[in-house]
This record gives C-alpha cells, structure tokens and sequence, in this order.
C-alpha cells in the first residue's frame, strides 16, 4: 500500500540552527512514539541548481538564513491525521510550540502528499 508523507520546506537563520535541532530532535521523538513511520531532517548543501526554480527562491531566503527539507512518513492519510491529532494533544508539543520558533513560519512551505512511486 502506498505511504502518505507530509513535506516541509522552513528557511532557518544559520544563528538558530542548534536551536532548530534540538527542536526537531524533541519533535521526532515525539511523533515516532506517536506512530509516524518515518521523521527526517535535512539541511541545504546544494541549493545553487540551474534547472528549475530553487528552494531559497521559493521561500525568499533572506541573507544569514539556510534551507531545512523535511519529511515524515505514514501508513496512509488516515493514519497521517490520527497520528498528528495525537501529537498535537501530546504536552510535550505544547511545550515545544509554546516556545519562539527558530524560524519564520509564515514562510514555511508545507503539504501533505500521496506516494506516487516508491522503491
């Protein structure tokens, strides 16, 4: 059966990447307890393509600020929706998006995606 994933793209200020991290860290934990299949992070190396519009295009990367690409896996959409409906129950995510977040979220990128191929 094909998976479903949730997709993110956040412009991070290089100053609050440590701060990012361990962010994710606390919110990966949390959502594999909860049930996600799989929960990655990843930061821009190659972003200077010629092919396409560039990430830090699309989310107007500012001077000082790097790119995070993420994904978290699901069974199906259903399960995506219990899952987050967990974590967003859950008082450790409270606590985390209680907090200043090390990025600007009006410029985060996100969607929910049904798998077309996978290997």
């Amino acid at each position: 059966m094909p998976r479903y994933v949730d997709g993110f793209v956040l412009p991070i200020p290089k100053k609050n990447l440590k701060a990012y991290v361990r962010m994710a860290q606390q919110g990966a934990k949390i959502w594999m307890e909860l049930g996600a299949l799989e929960y990655r992070e990843c930061l821009g190396d190659d972003l200077d393509v010629k092919m396409g519009t560039t990430f830090p295009r699309t989310i107007k990367l500012k001077q000082g600020e790097t790119v995070v690409f993420s994904w978290i896996v699901y069974k199906s959409r259903a399960h995506r929706d219990r899952v987050n409906a967990k974590v967003m129950k859950d008082p450790r995510m409270a606590k985390l998006i209680t907090k200043a977040m090390p990025f600007d979220m009006k410029r985060m990128v996100y969607g929910g995606f049904k798998v077309l191929v996978e290997a």
